[in-house]
């Protein structure tokens, strides 16, 4: 076993198990702390006055457009899966969970991108695994 190999079994292993490194680790983390942010903004909306409470959704709202756009991002960086680190696009997928933060506050735009993202990440997993296969023919 080189080098190479036994660093990519590494790779998996981390990938695999806790938060991973790399893309895996950016994009755990960002549903990691994104999704469960909407119990402290419940609190913070309780807190506030109701003159502020809007500006607080508002900037909720922003938070998840903000982390659906991290996932577009870390896709178009790794748009094969051939390319992909371990486990990547079972963490790309994951982008869906924020489906139920957004349906806790009724942000529909974040009801239908996030549903909608899970589907593409499968859809286009699917895709490039056929295309993989129609290329060795």
């Amino acid at each position: 076993m080189d080098l190479n190999s036994a660093h990519r079994i590494a790779e998996a292993e981390a990938g695999r198990t806790g938060l991973g490194t790399g893309p895996n680790r950016r994009l755990r983390l960002t549903l990691i702390i994104g999704m469960p942010l909407f119990l402290p903004v419940l609190g913070i909306l309780i807190l506030v006055p109701k003159s502020l409470r809007n500006e607080v959704l508002y900037v909720y709202e922003a938070g998840i457009i903000g982390c659906l756009l991290h996932y577009v991002w870390v896709f178009v960086k790794y748009p094969r899966y051939a390319d992909r680190p371990p486990y990547l696009t079972r963490d790309l997928a994951m982008g869906g969970g924020f489906y139920l933060p957004s349906l806790f506050f009724g942000f529909w735009p974040g009801m239908i991108a996030a549903p909608a993202w899970a589907l593409f990440v499968g859809i286009a997993y699917a895709a490039d695994v056929r295309r993989g296969r129609n290329d060795h023919r």
